[in-house]
């Protein structure tokens, strides 16, 4: 009988080790597959560089003083990719198509979709008061759903600190902001849910929570649902609290070049900013969303929805998306500014165009994009290109 015993357990066993590493092979085998068709998909001949575009671009650089990374592509084919400038002007490093960026607020987007993920798995509540995670917070009625779409009231960690943090070199955590908050109970900006109001510290609580509610770091959590499974393998969340200089070869530049950025406290908060990635991983993502490989359609379609009320007719935000939206037309984006760094994140959702432009000097380039919105087919994203009631204003 104690044979037999033996032999039922050994073989139960035997078939969960065997179970277990046939989906772990079947896992690998999907991972390579994934790689490949991402390799396929960031394949680009300059000589099929769309000309018009590529003719912009030089503009845009020589006369603008665009100095960055940019990637289009329109239908599932890259159409142009280029770097133009200098990685670290001090230096003289040339930037290439790889350079590690800093993401400013083009990070949020990403921020938004993990705590989708929480949200899919149960494990947070849309309508979910930030009180329940942080006890002690001390402004009542703020949900998950108003810090993902900027209807919080809250004020803006990012200017109270100042006088307040002691050491500006030491890098500050999330929850050393939280902290502060609690502490020093900062007035509000609005009610919650009043009206929307663009503010770091929505992002930065919920870039706590999802450390909160996951166990883990918040690059940790990203690196293993977000970054790895859209195939970004140069992208990673660095926080000086982490680091005592965020390992980047690309620097931030203010408007002219010998006024690099240094990196200091303010740094340290992650998912109002702080990602780190370059414009061929941020294609990646934008084909893993298509795909739905992050998240189901469902609650994807849900950040989609326009959440505040539209500015002049067409501009609104969603969960972590600035929003295009006329009756032909949908267009999700985000623009990021942070300690020398500009970009812009553009998802035509309706012509199927990607654009991505990381740069890594702060100046008006950015806003002269009128014609390659015009070569690309697609509606103007400049808010002052349109009235009141959404009209375009042809200049």
């Amino acid at each position: 009988m104690k044979r037999l015993v033996e032999i039922i357990v050994y073989s139960f066993v035997l078939s969960v080790f065997i179970a277990c590493s046939s989906e772990e092979k079947k896992q690998e085998e999907v991972q390579k597959k994934q790689a490949e068709l991402d390799s396929i998909a960031l394949i680009y001949d300059p000589a099929q560089a769309d000309k018009r575009i590529d003719e912009f671009m030089q503009r845009l650089h020589k006369r603008s003083g665009f100095n960055g990374n940019v990637l289009i592509a329109k239908k599932g084919k890259i159409i142009y990719q280029n770097s133009f400038g200098w990685a670290d002007y001090l230096h003289k490093d040339s930037l290439h198509i790889d350079s590690k960026f800093e993401l400013a607020s083009v990070s949020k987007p990403m921020t938004a979709l993990a705590i989708l993920q929480l949200i899919d798995q149960g494990k947070i509540q849309i309508d979910q008061k930030v009180s329940d995670f942080f006890p002690g917070f001390p402004y009542e009625g703020v949900t998950v759903r108003q810090l993902l779409t900027h209807r919080s009231g809250l004020p803006n960690y990012v200017y109270f600190v100042d006088k307040i943090w002691p050491d500006r070199r030491k890098g500050m955590s999330n929850m050393d902001a939280i902290k502060l908050m609690i502490e020093h109970k900062p007035a509000p900006y609005g009610r919650p849910n009043g009206r929307f109001h663009y503010n770091n510290s929505n992002y930065m609580l919920l870039g706590a929570i999802i450390e909160k509610v996951s166990g883990q770091d918040f690059d940790s959590y990203m690196q293993a649902n977000v970054f790895k499974p859209a195939g970004m393998k140069n992208t990673a969340a660095l926080s000086t609290v982490k680091y005592d200089k965020i390992p980047t070869d690309v620097v931030g530049h203010d408007r002219v070049w010998r006024r690099s950025v240094v990196q200091d406290y303010l740094d340290g908060p992650l998912g109002d900013k702080g990602i780190y990635s370059t414009v061929r991983d941020l294609y990646l993502l934008d084909i893993a969303l298509k795909e739905g490989r992050l998240l189901r359609k469902e609650l994807l379609d849900s950040a989609y929805v326009p959440r505040s009320d539209a500015r002049r007719g067409v501009f609104s935000y969603g969960y972590g998306w600035r929003m295009f939206t006329t009756d032909k037309h949908k267009i999700v984006y985000h623009t990021g500014w942070w300690h020398g760094f500009k970009n812009l994140y553009i998802r035509d959702l309706t012509n199927d165009i990607t654009i991505v432009l990381l740069s890594n000097m702060v100046n008006g380039s950015l806003n002269q994009l009128d014609d390659l919105y015009k070569i690309l087919e697609m509606p103007i994203l400049r808010q002052n290109a349109y009235d009141s009631k959404g009209s375009f204003i042809d200049n």
